[in-house]
Formats: C-alpha cells, structure tokens, sequence
C-alpha cells in the first residue's frame, strides 16, 4: 500500500474476525488458535476454529520460520498431527527454495551466447 491510497484500504473485515491464543511448548514451535468471533467479540458458532502451526529451521544464513495449517478440531489433535505437518511445510518450502535457485541460475546472462535478452557487443 503506498501513501497515496486512501485510508479505506485498511478497512478491517468485521465477518472475517478472529481471537488468536497462542500455545507453545517453549521449544519447538508454537500453536495458534483463531477462534472466530463477530464484531461485538462473540464467538461466531457458524465459522470453524482454526488452527495453524509455527516452527523455525537453522540454516547457514540463519533461522528460517515455517508456517503451517493444522487440520484439527481441537487443540490436543492439532498438537499430534504438528510434526506431519511442519515436515510437509519443511519439504514445501525446501522445493520452493530449489526452484528459486534454478530460475535465477537460468537468469545469468553470458555475454557471446546467443539467446539471451540483452546483447553485449
């Protein structure tokens, strides 16, 4: 959003609201909640509870975080099926990474090879 655009961009969508509660066991991840409520705060009965997990991988460049869905109806579900899907998540974003890496190595422009965009003389 850039300066110029009106202030009513930012328009927060009263259906579309959630009370967040995070769980964390201090050393793998944590667990979030979204309970979805109506604009007074009440909890919407017709809207399901959400739940999504977050975690974070060491790599070289430093701690990369992972966001993930959990496909649970209550907390004690979402807490089992948290490992399957952080390694989902994991698998995901590694071919993603891997992908990046071969559109930017596909990228490099030699100078005397023919089929590039840019022409060196």
């Amino acid at each position: 959003m850039t300066s110029n655009e009106p202030a009513r961009e930012m328009r927060m969508d009263a259906s579309q609201l959630y009370r967040e509660e995070v769980f964390t066991d201090r050393k793998v991840g944590s667990i979030q909640r979204l309970t979805p409520v109506d604009g007074e705060g009440a909890v919407d009965t017709t809207r399901e509870i959400l739940f999504l997990g977050q975690t974070q991988i060491l790599t070289p460049a430093g701690a990369m975080p992972l966001s993930f869905e959990l496909p649970a109806t209550n907390l004690t579900e979402a807490i089992d099926k948290f490992p399957a899907a952080a390694q989902q998540a994991l698998e995901r974003t590694m071919e993603e990474l891997q992908e990046m890496r071969r559109q930017a190595s596909s990228s490099v422009v030699v100078p005397g090879r023919s089929g590039g965009k840019i022409q060196i003389p």
